[in-house]
């Protein structure tokens, strides 16, 4: 990865959408719900204030408008702080 996060912030590999509901029904692009769990990709060191506390590989749980979405050869990612996770999935 050629992207490396600095201070408290966080690469997210967001988990792909749902593409159909529990009955089975498609749901079309525009009426997907964005995903609120991802994939620690890359992480900063943290600052003297915030201890990092999520490394790569990390399942996670994030916030609905969390992060600022970037796009790296081809794959999209999300860039946020560390305090816009909420907890790491066991």
């Amino acid at each position: 990865m050629k992207i490396k996060p600095l201070a408290d912030r966080v690469l997210v590999k967001p988990d792909p959408a749902e593409e159909k509901t529990a009955g089975g029904l498609i749901i079309p692009d525009t009426a997907k719900e964005k995903p609120l769990a991802g994939t620690v990709i890359a992480a900063g060191p943290g600052t003297e204030e915030v201890k990092m506390e999520v490394k790569a590989g990390d399942k996670v749980l994030y916030g609905k408008y969390a992060g600022t979405e970037i796009t790296h050869d081809g794959e999209t990612y999300l860039m946020m702080k560390l305090n816009d996770i909420f907890a790491i999935i066991g």
